[in-house]
């Protein structure tokens, strides 16, 4: 291999290429293929490759564009995924006398002039519909030759009643006046309405001079219907012209690139490409691609980029990375379409494929919290008390992402005397894994400990006394900061606020605060109760265990009549019972 820029290109024993990829120097890029330090799916693809090609080319530029080319040609089994190839919508100036401008998705080299293209229809009607409102164009298919106006082959249509069209076609309107229309026309188009809204002003200015004001207003209504859509438009300082903004969010799966066009201080075009990741690809990689893929596909010719990090591969663009004002707000807003484009993306997989959504939500986790497997099964820990009074403990365990409630735990604290949070959580992580290896049930993937580094140090000694530290991987969440600990590292993991994986570990804490408060009240209520009991004269603590052990609760036992306590605690005792519940009621 030689140390140029160039691609290359992996191909397995049935001779498919199934990887191509670029690189500023070839030879140390392929040979990284081959080192111990690989990921797994990087592993499957080595060892499917039996031959392997490459072209030099004379820059890292150079390589990009052609990896581009090749990846669409060949679609190997390895690459990134782009994951959309509709066609879009242009504005067409047509090549004629009396041009026409119309919507078409099909490109014609024929000389005519086309605007785009759009990725929405929806945006190119808009600005269609402003300029015929404002401009009384041709919209029919005539043959509009000299020849064939004098000779009168044509008549006016309904378009010319209604004000939509100046009639050229019966020689009403020249062809001279008619060009100044497309002129100002192809203007709107690439974003500048400074010459259109002048060309307005001074009509608007000539007809109210000569006192016609009918016509004044017409233009006056037309003026303001483009300072409308202008202000619509307008997001940035107007001095920012011919500027292309781009921005990437990614997950572990997919990749998700907006860009905006704008030109004259105003978006004239926005398109978010989605990207499927097929080797871990980085954020610096899948930009570079996705630059190279809405460039080509949107015929973009902008000389300066705005990006959110500096590209290597692309020298021959000016690259600008916005710290502050104008600039730095596209770059926000870019990212802001990013966002929800994957939030609907996201929302759109958990009601069409579940299985899917879940497999996507599971890889997240496992990449955002450093695990060594996917987090299918988790359990998660919460110790609650008053004052160290009746201390219990829960345990909810989440599947695929969903709480299992069949699967909770209450623990009532054995060995621990007083408020002491630590022993608690040691004698419930133990208890619990020492029961499940016991009963060879299926152990968890992660364990979260509701608390800081005092509760998961606890934790940790309990599953090390189990021999399952290193087998099953263990977190704590501190409520202050939302941090996540790990055990023996003092630098916490702060997760992104919005993120999926804390959300869901969030909502486990949350669920184990309750399923344990929700327990230690009722506990803490029947302890009363129980007191109550006691209260009674003449009634010992073995016959309230004896009538807690039938009735089941305090209120039972108000309610029971003479003859059924009576079979549980005797007539004499039965007697005094109901008789101090009664004087109570009274």
């Amino acid at each position: 291999m030689p140390n140029s820029p160039g691609i290359y290109q992996f191909i397995d024993k049935q001779g498919i290429i199934i990887y191509i990829g670029k690189a500023k120097n070839l030879k140390k890029r392929v040979s990284s293929y081959f080192t111990k330090n690989q990921t797994g799916k990087t592993k499957i693809l080595v060892s499917k490759i039996t031959r392997i090609e490459h072209i030099v080319v004379e820059t890292e530029t150079d390589a990009l564009l052609l990896e581009n080319v090749l990846i669409k040609k060949h679609q190997p089994k390895y690459n990134v995924l782009l994951k959309d190839d509709k066609t879009y919508p242009w504005i067409c100036i047509k090549k004629e006398a009396f041009p026409r401008v119309f919507l078409t998705r099909t490109l014609v080299k024929d000389g005519s002039e086309y605007y785009g293209p759009y990725p929405s229809v929806k945006t190119a009607r808009t600005l269609l519909d402003l300029i015929h409102h404002l401009y009384p164009i041709r919209s029919c298919k005539l043959n509009l030759t000299t020849e064939n106006i004098e000779a009168r082959k044509f008549d006016v249509c309904l378009d010319y009643h209604i004000g939509l069209c100046k009639a050229p076609c019966v020689g009403l309107q020249t062809e001279t006046d008619y060009l100044k229309d497309i002129k100002q026309i192809r203007q709107i188009i690439k974003g500048n309405f400074k010459t259109a809204i002048n060309y307005f002003k001074e009509q608007m200015q000539t007809y109210a001079a000569n006192l016609e004001f009918e016509k004044a207003q017409e233009i006056k209504e037309k003026l303001e219907s483009l300072e409308n859509y202008q202000a619509r438009s307008t997001v940035v300082n107007p001095v920012i012209n011919n500027v292309e903004v781009y921005n990437i969010v990614s997950d572990a799966i997919n990749a998700y690139v907006n860009f905006l066009q704008i030109g004259h201080g105003a978006i004239i075009r926005s398109h978010t490409l989605e990207l499927k990741k097929k080797l871990d690809e980085t954020d610096t990689e899948l930009l570079e691609l996705a630059i190279v893929e809405l460039r080509h596909r949107f015929d973009l010719q902008s000389k300066e980029i705005y990006v959110p990090f500096a590209l290597d591969n692309l020298k021959d663009i000016k690259q600008t990375i916005p710290q502050k004002g104008d600039k730095k707000r596209l770059l926000e807003l870019s990212k802001r379409n990013a966002v929800y484009y994957r939030l609907e993306k996201i929302k759109q997989l958990q009601l069409t494929d579940p299985d899917k959504h879940v497999n996507r939500l599971m890889k997240q986790m496992q990449q955002d919290l450093r695990l060594p497997v996917e987090p299918r099964h988790i359990e998660c820990f919460d110790n609650s008390n008053m004052q160290g009074t009746n201390p219990v403990a829960a345990c909810v365990v989440f599947k695929n992402g969903k709480p299992s409630k069949k699967d909770y735990r209450h623990f009532n604290i054995k060995t621990v005397k007083g408020p002491d949070d630590f022993a608690s959580m040691s004698e419930i992580i133990e208890r619990r894994y020492k029961r499940l290896l016991e009963e060879k049930q299926a152990l968890p993937q992660l364990i979260i400990i509701d608390g800081g580094k005092g509760q998961l140090s606890a934790a940790v000694k309990s599953l090390k006394k189990l021999g399952l530290y290193g087998k099953i991987a263990i977190i704590g969440i501190a409520k202050r900061l939302e941090e996540i600990y790990y055990p023996n590292d003092p630098v916490p993991l702060y997760l992104d606020k919005k993120s999926e994986t804390l959300r869901i570990i969030q909502k486990a804490r949350d669920e184990a605060h309750r399923f344990g408060i929700t327990f230690h009240r009722k506990k803490r209520m029947n302890s009363t109760l129980q007191s109550e009991l006691e209260q009674i004269p003449g009634i010992g603590s073995k016959t309230v265990l004896n009538l807690l052990k039938h009735f089941k609760s305090v209120k039972r036992i108000k309610v029971a009549s003479l003859e059924d306590l009576t079979v549980v605690v005797g007539k004499h005792k039965a007697k005094i019972i109901k008789e101090w519940f009664n004087r109570k009621m009274e």
